[in-house]
């Protein structure tokens, strides 16, 4: 990825709505304005209409601000990811959007469990540009690994420079190409290492294989927790809309992981919705 892909901070494109509370205010906000511009319709409905898209804009800023601050190398990282012009050929090609970044608060969050959960080995599939790898890194002691797969070789270069400038960076490991190659090649390893914690979160047709290779397989502690991303799918899976590849892949996902006997999970509303999965005793 060379300087032609990078914008400066006043260039940045705004993120897209890609959340389900998100797109509710956009939505909300989008039929205020209509009814404002078409007249007649009464003070008191409009003006609750408006309560409850602000109910559902300020929510994120909100959680945001209640929520511990990001270190300086995370803000750093993000900067750099939201002014990258991802469209550009050499930057994803549209293939790639800012909007993929984790962002502070899930950040927090990956970090909250990893103290829970006294980690010290955490497998992430599907890093982006490293945001939650080096939430994550942050949150392990100093002799704690972090495995990230990542198939995009530019993505991984541009996260890497990000990690070497950070204090933090040193402990993460970033594996190059398709993540179930990445997968089988640390199980084909003597002896398995084995991971405390798992973050999900690449290719969403993909997510029934991964998840089942760490259950079918042995790359997990005794107390490991699998957590994956997106699993709300912008509203999708339970939205009266037509799905798309994504929406239809995680709707099935969902549908499949309710019914397996071998996990018990819970599915948070967090941004597009995380999902934390452990194996049943």
């Amino acid at each position: 990825m060379n300087d032609a892909a990078v914008l400066d901070d006043n260039a940045a494109s705004t993120a897209r709505p890609v959340t389900p509370s998100t797109i509710l205010a956009q939505e909300l906000g989008d039929v205020c304005r209509q009814l404002a511009a078409a007249g007649g319709v009464d003070a008191a409905v409009l003006d609750r209409l408006q309560r409850a898209r602000d109910l559902a804009a300020g929510l994120d800023p909100y959680l945001d601000q209640c929520t511990t601050p990001e270190s300086p190398a995370l803000t750093e990282l993000a900067r750099r990811t939201r002014g990258t012009d991802w469209a550009a050929p050499d930057a994803g090609g549209g293939r790639l959007e800012q909007e993929m970044l984790s962002g502070h608060v899930e950040g927090q969050v990956l970090k909250f469990l990893l103290h829970l959960a006294d980690a010290r080995r955490v497998l992430e599939i599907g890093m982006f540009t490293g945001y939650s790898a080096l939430a994550m890194a942050e949150a392990l002691p100093d002799d704690g690994v972090v495995v990230a797969c990542e198939i995009d070789s530019d993505v991984a270069r541009f996260a890497q420079e990000c990690f070497d400038r950070s204090p933090a960076g040193h402990k993460i490991t970033v594996e190059v190409g398709p993540a179930i190659d990445s997968l089988r090649r640390l199980a084909a390893q003597s002896p398995t290492p084995r991971f405390d914690f798992v973050f999900v979160d690449a290719d969403k047709s993909g997510y029934l294989d991964y998840v089942e290779f760490l259950l079918a397989g042995d790359p997990l502690s005794p107390r490991a927790v699998i957590a994956v991303d997106n699993t709300l799918m912008q509203g999708q899976p339970y939205g009266d809309t037509d799905l798309t590849v994504n929406g239809a892949a995680i709707a099935s996902f969902n549908a499949a992981l309710t019914y397996d006997s071998r996990v018990e999970q819970v599915l948070i509303p967090l941004r597009d919705g995380l999902t934390l999965i452990r194996r049943t005793p």
